[in-house]
């Protein structure tokens, strides 16, 4: 069977207040002309459809255009819900549009309810294990704890289970919407940490023939059987130099895997520039940047007047203005010195900086109980 796998679509996401429904489409034209010129078998979507919980409406467009697109062609779709994603409107209809080959796996109850794909050798069945925020789904999976590790591990047991009972040769394929552990991040992925710790191990995906991974934007492989096929797109200026791509799986009669990666599209490059203004405005090296979206950093002694918007006169897709001789005197920004660290890593510092003591490990512990309850309620409203 081959099976193209793409994640992390992001509908309706904004690059620096700059809409990005265009080029969201363009990717999804591109998508459609690669399954017929490939002649692919089924798509695999690995979470994170949309941008927000509630996307506008321009991205609900888009959405219902390229599966109706995708109904027409008579190509099957496998859809999860990711972190960004709102699982019960993701899922609205899911019972009634899998009639036209679109299944959406949104819910913890549909963990080892796999579709299952036909062809010339067999069944592949292919399991769909939505974002599962621990705090959540600790209860229905009786894990031992609110942990990534615990809950996946547990959802993988289940689909493990429902594998075993299935004809001989049955082949299997999981989406997952989750950090692994050795994988690569970017700055545009919401931290999804809980209780310490924001990644799983590879080994809870033992006994599958192929994983399929969203969550993290860069295209990449984990192992030969899991990998990541990233966003479509660079969401983030740390992302200027990831080649955007999908994966293209052949999976054979005996479960041997192929696989061939296929670059995305670059609607318009993206690109950092340092240097003083007048250079940037009057040097003829620095006309190939005037079509890129650009992080421009200005190294004056002093900050220019209206510098960007005098920079935008030469480079109209500039989105990011920063200042290098402000992070001498004012040290570091702090987003510079929050970038990579979690959630209970920067309150801690916070709480450090204002008492001038380090927090004792009780008074972590209590912090880390406090951020994992305003994460669950925030997803507990998101999924209502």
């Amino acid at each position: 069977m081959r099976i193209l796998h793409t994640s992390d679509w992001h509908l309706g996401r904004q690059l620096h207040r700059v809409p990005l429904l265009k080029e969201q489409r363009a990717f999804l034209e591109h998508l459609l002309e690669t399954v017929r010129r490939q002649s692919v078998e089924a798509v695999a979507v690995a979470g994170d459809v949309f941008d927000r919980a509630i996307p506008p409406l321009d991205a609900i467009d888009l959405f219902n255009w390229v599966l109706g697109e995708l109904a027409d062609l008579q190509v099957p779709l496998v859809m999860i819900s990711g972190n960004h994603d709102s699982p019960r409107r993701l899922g609205v209809n899911a019972r009634l549009i899998e009639r036209a080959g679109i299944h959406l796996r949104t819910g913890v109850e549909d963990c080892a309810r796999p579709a299952v794909l036909n062809d010339e050798h067999g069944p592949v069945a292919f399991y769909g294990l939505p974002y599962l925020e621990p705090g959540l789904v600790q209860a229905h999976f009786r894990a031992e704890k609110p942990s990534h590790h615990a809950v996946l591990s547990a959802a993988m047991d289940q689909v493990r289970a429902d594998l075993a009972a299935r004809p001989g040769g049955t082949r299997s394929v999981v989406l997952a919407h989750a950090f692994v552990t050795g994988a690569d991040t970017s700055d545009s992925e919401r931290d999804i940490t809980a209780g310490g710790v924001p990644s799983v191990a590879v080994s809870l995906f033992a006994g599958v023939d192929y994983v399929a991974l969203g969550h993290l934007h860069r295209c990449q492989q984990v192992s030969e059987r899991i990998r990541y096929s990233g966003s479509p797109l660079a969401y983030s200026f740390s992302e200027a130099d990831h080649p955007k791509a999908m994966w293209l799986i052949d999976l054979d009669a005996d479960s041997h895997l192929t696989a061939h990666k296929l670059l995305c599209p670059v609607p318009r490059h993206m690109r950092q520039l340092t240097g003083t203004l007048n250079d940037l405005l009057t040097r003829p090296e620095y006309l190939e940047y005037e079509k890129c979206w650009l992080h421009i950093t200005l190294t004056d002694p002093d900050r220019p007047h209206m510098a960007m918007e005098r920079l935008q006169q030469r480079f109209p897709h500039a989105l990011k203005l920063s200042f290098s001789q402000e992070q001498r005197t004012n040290d570091e920004s702090y987003r510079a010195r929050v970038n990579g660290r979690t959630d209970h890593d920067i309150t801690l510092g916070f709480l450090h900086h204002v008492t001038g003591a380090p927090a004792t490990g009780p008074e972590q512990d209590l912090l880390q109980e406090g951020l994992e309850s305003v994460r669950t309620e925030a997803a507990a409203r998101e999924a209502s």
